[in-house]
This record gives structure tokens, C-alpha cells and sequence, in this order.
């Protein structure tokens, strides 16, 4: 096996001209540090490991749907664009994607972040960021002001991604590492960067040197030294090539099941792009739908084993070539079914936001593709098993009925409702709860044993706090409501100063603020009125709402429990009042 050994510049100039993706790779996974990482070990002179090319010949361009490299990059957006072949020298890369998109990124384009605390929905949460270079950072040296992140990951060379161009000064000297493809010429570099030392006037002739010397070895690296070492494979047989593609990515960043099967799917469905299909199918459930949700495609890939009533178990040997013939021909359905059980969900409020195991949703998509109907209409059949789902999967959620090792669970689920279907058609809540308990010790329903886990659980920050209080609104449909989780006795009135102000005993003080974001002081109030109810005491507000307003939230109507020093006696009275509902419910 020879290898060929080239530039960086020269790559990162073919890349998207006559490099490409096969439909075979995964999307780019990287982080923003292990860009840094990469450009740190290329300073450094470290290896970066080989690549691995595979040049299609002219009479097979066609055959092959090829992809551009990512450049601007958003982060978790996982599409690489559709690339045309006519015209072109192609060569695809087998190994080595996740490398060459980095070193694009850091040299031509962008990475976009979102930021920390802000909604993916919101445009501002998204910076767009770029690599930069402090020339006047020694590698040698450590504890450079502001690198304290960068030394965890043993980075040496002053390198971060940042929105704008850092301020340079006499400490720090900031370039755009991608400056230096503007110069193909050594000398005209090296003379711009002299420009930019010339233009302070207190840089001492040490910092001139680290910089002059950072900056022969970031053009060095790009320009002129051989660091990319490849080997091209010219056989045209895709399924040598799929061979080699797997063992050649058997490392680093793992491939996934769903990549491997992915791979596979691709090179054997006929007429049909299987990765466009089930990327844009992901899209679509989650972010085309009423509500936002977040599934990936390994979701996908595993719907496809248990609606088709194959071997359920999600790993690369069953599927098979029947398997996968057979999971073409049910395609269409797959969709449908996965279409509805979302929109299904999302009816019930349950969202990427809320849905804490996409594993409870398989039962689901297996009964509707059973009976062959979606459960979004108005008929007694449709709006009675609706309800059963829905207490369904919100006791399979909240019990984490599919936490850990589920392979098992689905299976018993899967057989459970296939027998139940024989003799009617109705969802199966009863016969799940006692199979799934009898089976498999799995424990849908509630009862004295797990109540109380559920009441301390689920408080305000937990993510089943909306799966928990969506228990007491059987007929709710908060899939068509913006809701808010509104604390009944405002929260704001049961602070340490406020209820000094209000003169409660210090004892009673840890007791109240302990129970403040318990569930028995929740509701789910639509947005509106939660914006207008806002910190105002409860016993004012309740008077402008109508009069079954405390049965329908089961709150207690003893009116002297409605103050802040009466929290905990409040909570413990509604908590009684839940705990019988929720029994009765389920």
C-alpha cells in the first residue's frame, strides 16, 4: 500500500472542487476544542494520522450521490449539501472527514455555538465564531492570561474560536489563521505580519521574535511541509469500499449503529436515497410538526425493526439483506406511523422538552401501525384509546419503564399488544401494565410504593415535572396550549426575606422553602393567565376564576392554607388530593 504525501493548502483547495463525501459518512461531529486540539498538534509537528481517498472513476460519477464538505458549520445541524458530479474529478473521502471539515472550518469558514441559557428557537442564541491566533503567545510558556481553558486540553499555541476578531495589544497579537491562505508568496506573509508588529510602539524585541517565529510555523505547516498523508483506492466495487469504510472508521469518533446501517441501507435500497430520506424524515418530525422535538436517526433506524415486526434488537446483524428489502418495502408506513405517533405526543404536550426516553414511543408506533390509524379524530374509539395511550406512556415515562437495558421490555411490549390485537382492537393499557409487571418487574401504574417518589420527584426543576402535573388534566389538551409550570402559592412570597417580613417563625422558615417547588404547590396554567396571575397572592387571585377552577387543579378549598406560612400544610393537603387521583387515574 503507497502513500502519498501533499500540503495542507493544496487539500483545503480541492476540498468541495474535487474532494467530496460519499452518501456512506456520517455528519460532522466535532467540537469547537477538538478544531483547537487538531490545529495545536499541526503546530506542534505531531502527526495527524493518514487519510484515505477513493477516486471514481468517469463512467461512475453518476452512480454515486456525493456531498459537499461542511464550512460553515451550526452546530447539531448534521446536513452536508448535495453535491453534482458532472464535470468533475471526483475523489471521496473513506476516513478522515472529521479532520478535513476542521481543518476547512479553522481555515475558510465558521463555526456557530449556541449560547448557554437561551432557546434554540431564539436567532440570538447563535454566534457565529472563527479560529484566531495569538502570535505573541509562547507555546512554551504556560499560564497565559485567558488560556486556562485551553490548558486542560494540553493546548500549547495561543489558538480559539471567537465572533469577532479579539483586540490586540502589546500582550496579545490576534490573526485569523485563515489569513494565511491569502499568501502564496513566504515573503509577502512574513512582510504583512512585520506591518502588523510595526503598528505598536512598546513590543518588546522578544515578542517580535514569538511572533515572527509562530508565524514561519503557521505557514510552514499550511504551505509547505507534506503533513497530509493519503492512500487513494481505485477499485470500483462498493462493496469492497463499504468494507473499507467501516474498518477504517472502527475509531476515533465511533460510528454509530444507525451510521453503519445508514451506510449499508444506502448502498442496497433501490431507487431511493435512504440517508436523504431519513435525514429529512428526522427534520421533519422535529421541527415541521405542532411542537419541537428531538429525535435522531437512530430512532428512526430502530422504529424500522419494530414496526416490521423483525428481530427488534438494535445492532448492525439484524439488518440483514431480507431485513432490509423488507424495511424498503414498509418504508412508506414507517413514516406515516412515526408521523402520527408524534403528532400523537405532542397532543398531549410531550415534546423534545419533556420526553425523557424515546424508547416508550415504540409500542405506540406498533399499535397504530396495527390498526392502521392515527387516533386524531373525534369518534368514541379514537378519543377512548387516545386516553389509554396517554396514560400509558405517561406511567411508562415517569416509571422509567424503559430505562437501562429496554431490548427485553420492547420485545414483551411488542408481544403483549400482537396477542391483545387478536381479540380487539383497542390499545392494550391493562394487559401492558400487568405484562410488563408480571414479565418483566416493570411497573407502569401507581400505587402507595411509588407515589411518594413521584410527589418528591417531580418538582419544578425535574424533567417530568409537565409528564407528572399533566397527570391531573386527563382531558387537557396542552399540545394545542402554551403552558407555564405556575407555582400556586407564589414562590416570590416564600423567599427567606419575605417571610421574615412577614414574621414566620424561623423554624417554620426551612420547612415552607423546602416544599416551595414541590408538586403539590404546581399547576399548569396557560401562559396568559400565568403572566396575569404573576405574583399575586392566591387567595386574591382564585377570586376572578371560575367556580370548579380548585377541583379541576385539585386544590384544597380550606381558604386558611392559602398563605405562604401555611406552605407545607398546603402542599401536604394537595399532595393527598393527588395522590388519589392519580391512583383512581391509573
Amino acid at each position: 500500500m503507497s502513500y502519498t504525501t501533499t500540503t495542507i493548502e493544496q487539500v483545503v483547495d480541492q476540498i468541495n472542487r474535487s474532494y467530496f463525501l460519499p452518501a456512506i459518512q456520517r455528519p460532522y461531529v466535532w467540537e469547537p476544542e477538538q478544531i483547537v486540539a487538531l490545529f495545536d498538534s499541526l503546530l506542534k509537528g505531531y502527526p495527524i494520522s493518514s487519510f484515505l481517498f477513493w477516486e471514481l472513476k468517469p463512467e461512475n460519477r453518476r452512480n454515486w450521490e456525493i456531498y459537499k464538505f461542511v464550512e460553515q458549520y451550526k452546530s447539531r445541524v448534521v446536513y452536508n449539501e448535495v453535491a453534482e458530479s458532472d464535470g468533475r474529478d471526483i475523489v471521496l473521502v473513506l476516513d478522515g472527514q472529521q479532520r478535513l471539515t476542521s481543518l476547512l472550518i479553522g481555515l475558510r469558514g465558521s463555526y456557530t455555538v449556541k449560547t448557554k441559557g437561551k432557546r434554540w428557537d431564539n436567532p440570538d442564541a447563535w454566534v457565529k465564531q472563527r479560529l484566531y491566533m495569538d502570535l505573541f503567545k509562547d507555546p512554551g510558556e504556560h499560564g497565559h492570561e485567558g488560556d486556562e481553558d485551553n490548558e486542560d486540553f494540553g493546548i500549547s499555541y495561543g489558538l480559539k474560536f471567537a465572533a469577532e476578531a479579539p483586540p490586540s495589544s502589546a500582550q496579545h497579537l490576534w490573526i485569523k489563521v485563515g489569513e494565511v491562505l491569502n499568501f502564496d508568496d513566504e515573503e509577502a506573509f512574513y512582510t504583512h505580519i512585520e506591518a502588523r508588529l510595526d503598528s505598536f510602539d512598546d513590543v518588546t524585541r522578544g515578542q517580535a521574535r514569538i511572533a515572527q517565529r509562530n508565524a514561519e510555523n503557521l505557514y510552514r505547516k499550511l504551505w509547505k511541509e507534506g503533513t497530509i498523508s493519503y492512500f487513494t483506492e481505485k477499485n470500483q466495487s462498493y462493496d469492497r469500499v463499504l468494507d473499507i469504510f467501516i474498518r477504517a472508521n472502527d475509531g476515533g469518533t465511533r460510528l454509530s449503529k444507525s451510521d453503519l446501517l445508514l451506510s449499508m441501507i444506502t448502498s442496497k435500497w433501490q431507487g431511493m436515497n435512504a440517508r436523504d430520506e431519513i435525514f429529512t424524515f428526522v427534520d421533519r418530525l422535529n421541527n415541521e410538526l405542532d411542537r419541537k422535538n428531538n429525535f435522531d436517526k437512530d430512532f428512526v433506524m430502530r422504529s424500522c425493526l419494530v414496526i416490521s415486526d423483525l428481530d427488534h434488537v438494535y445492532k448492525v446483524n439484524n439488518f440483514t439483506k431480507d431485513a432490509l428489502g423488507t424495511i424498503q418495502a414498509n418504508w412508506p408506513k414507517i413514516r406515516q406511523v412515526l408521523e402520527a405517533t408524534t403528532r400523537l405526543i405532542n397532543r398531549f404536550g410531550i415534546d423534545r422538552d419533556t420526553l425523557t426516553s424515546v424508547n416508550a414511543l415504540h409500542p405506540i408506533a406498533y399499535y397504530l401501525s396495527k390498526i392502521d390509524a392515527s387516533l386524531d379524530g373525534s369518534t368514541p374509539f379514537e378519543a377512548s384509546n387516545r386516553e389509554k395511550i396517554r396514560k400509558w406512556l405517561l406511567g411508562a415515562l415517569l416509571n422509567k419503564v424503559f430505562g437501562g437495558s429496554s431490548d427485553q421490555t420492547l420485545g414483551v411490549a411488542r408481544q403483549i399488544i400482537k396477542e391483545a390485537l387478536q381479540s380487539s382492537p383497542d390499545f392494550p393499557y391493562d394487559a401492558l401494565c400487568d405484562g410488563l409487571l408480571k414479565r418483566r418487574g416493570r411497573v407502569v401504574s401507581f400505587d402507595e410504593n411509588n407515589l411518594d417518589a413521584l410527589l418528591v420527584d417531580s418538582n419544578y426543576k425535574s424533567p417530568t415535572c409537565f409528564l407528572a402535573l399533566s397527570l391531573l388534566y386527563p382531558e387537557r389538551n396542552w399540545g394545542g396550549t402554551s403552558y407555564h409550570i405556575d407555582h400556586i402559592i407564589p414562590r416570590s412570597m416564600c423567599s427567606e426575606r419575605a417571610l421574615r417580613q412577614a414574621n414566620v417563625a424561623q423554624e417554620d422558615m426551612a420547612q415552607i422553602i423546602q416544599h416551595v417547588d414541590r408538586l403539590g404547590n404546581l399547576q399548569l396554567l396557560p401562559d396568559r393567565e400565568n403572566l396575569e396571575k404573576s405574583n399575586t397572592d392566591f387567595a386574591t387571585w382564585v377570586q376572578t376564576r371560575d367556580a370548579g377552577f380548585l377541583q379541576r387543579n385539585l386544590i384544597p378549598e380550606d381558604k386558611t392554607l392559602w398563605s405562604p406560612d401555611k406552605l407545607t400544610q398546603f402542599v401536604q393537603a394537595r399532595e393527598a388530593l393527588i395522590r388519589a387521583h392519580v391512583k383512581e387515574a391509573l
